[in-house]
């Protein structure tokens, strides 16, 4: 089958990428239905608990609508629940009306499920007293964090593992029993997950369909491209629902056959290992790409959480942004190139830079420790200026008092803008 009629540049391609991730077009409202907007638009918001500057999901949502209140964040989450917390690419928040979707996966971790290692079956039967402790105790008690949690009196098996679970019984048995969608994080406190019964967490009007492995297929790679704007097959593997599309190149061609994808050619993109690739765009989308094809572009100038869903996948940001980014969390600060919690800079239709704060919330201040422009980045003051009002809408949305540029590593051509 070859390519459709439409081609586009790499400008295009990004452009595309953008106004699907809702970092350019008109910005969406600071409000419950601007943030429920964002969510469908991603699919999903990647829950990480660092706080260097703020929790990434807050950062996701700001990047897309500006500053919020955050009591309507949490009003969206825990009062309407119109997002519950499960696995997506990551540990995420996902939209209630997707629970088919994630239905799917809780049904395979269940013991007769298939995403199971024989290893982790055996615990779970070994351990089947603490399992059914603690959802006596979650129903008794719930919602109830996981230090009040104690273990039974039965001596469960510890849970021996080579990462931070190890012989964390009862953090082990909640993960998985919320994989199997038996309880869920009804709310949270001081970052702290309070627990309840999965049916006491989820509205009534949660949709219950049972659907099959190729229909979770087929209609997550559906919002696997309308999030990604465009996309290869490589590429929507890897978004969403990572690594769980069996059939994916199948589900791909029914649903261009449907009349529900276009395969578009991207020139001048480097392609993968294995020679050129198709891209596909949403049909549903194909009057935006019109529309951007034709001049019609509003450009924003926005700071990234590290763990945004636009550079989660680091090889597409390479491919199609040009851009080289890596998370130095857990990097030696001796061997870190750019910081510890570098935020990337969009402008336009380019990644062109990072900026490296923290937020001093004893002092209210938000330290601004280094930025640094990509080799490709525009050194005009216009670009320097865009780039300094990001930094201070984020100081803003972190109600800072004042931001701090004390022996900051700046561009040169930006030091005047920013550091003035």
């Amino acid at each position: 089958m070859g390519y459709s009629e439409y081609s586009l540049t790499p400008t295009q391609a990004r452009r595309l990428a953008l106004t699907a991730q809702r970092l350019a077009g008109p910005r969406l409202t600071p409000d419950a239905a601007g943030l429920l907007a964002a969510a469908r638009a991603l699919g999903c918001v990647q829950l990480d608990p660092i706080s260097a500057v703020d929790r990434s999901h807050r950062l996701v949502w700001f990047s897309r609508v500006g500053a919020y209140d955050r009591a309507e964040l949490d009003r969206v989450l825990y009062q309407e629940r119109r997002l519950f917390e499960y696995w997506a690419h990551c540990a995420s928040y996902v939209l209630t009306e997707d629970y088919p979707l994630h239905r799917h996966l809780m049904r395979a971790y269940r013991l007769d499920g298939g995403e199971l290692s024989e290893r982790t079956r055996a615990w779970l039967l070994q351990n089947d007293p603490l399992r059914r402790h603690l959802l006596r105790e979650i129903r008794r008690h719930g919602p109830v964090p996981s230090r009040l949690l104690e273990e039974s009196g039965e001596a469960p098996t510890s849970w021996i593992s080579t990462g931070w679970t190890s012989g964390r019984n009862v953090s082990r048995m909640l993960d998985l029993l919320l994989m199997q969608g038996a309880i869920a994080v009804a709310d949270r406190a001081g970052g702290q997950k309070l627990w309840d019964l999965a049916e006491r967490v989820l509205p009534p009007w949660t949709p219950r369909d049972r659907l099959t492995e190729r229909e979770v297929v087929r209609r997550a790679a559906e919002k696997s491209v309308r999030a990604l704007g465009v996309g290869t097959l490589r590429h929507i593997r890897q978004h969403f629902i990572r690594g769980r599309y069996p059939g994916l190149p199948a589900a791909l061609a029914d649903l261009e056959k449907q009349g529900r994808l276009a395969r578009v050619a991207v020139q001048d993109v480097p392609n993968g290992k294995s020679g050129p690739e198709p891209w596909y765009v949403h049909t549903d989308d194909l009057p935006q790409l019109e529309r951007l094809t034709h001049g019609d572009w509003q450009p924003r100038t926005v700071l990234l959480s590290p763990f945004d869903n636009l550079i989660c996948d680091r090889a597409r940001s390479l491919q199609l942004f040009d851009f080289d980014f890596r998370i130095e969390i857990y990097v030696p600060p001796a061997k870190r190139k750019y910081g510890y919690y570098v935020l990337p800079i969009v402008h336009g239709d380019r990644i062109i830079g990072r900026v490296s704060p923290v937020m001093d919330r004893a002092r209210s201040r938000l330290r601004i420790e280094a930025v640094y422009a990509e080799l490709s980045a525009p050194t005009t003051r216009v670009v320097a200026r865009a780039v300094a009002g990001a930094i201070r809408d984020l100081a803003g949305f972190l109600k800072a008092e004042a931001i701090e540029y004390d022996n900051t590593r700046v561009p040169e051509a930006w030091r005047k803008d920013l550091s003035g």
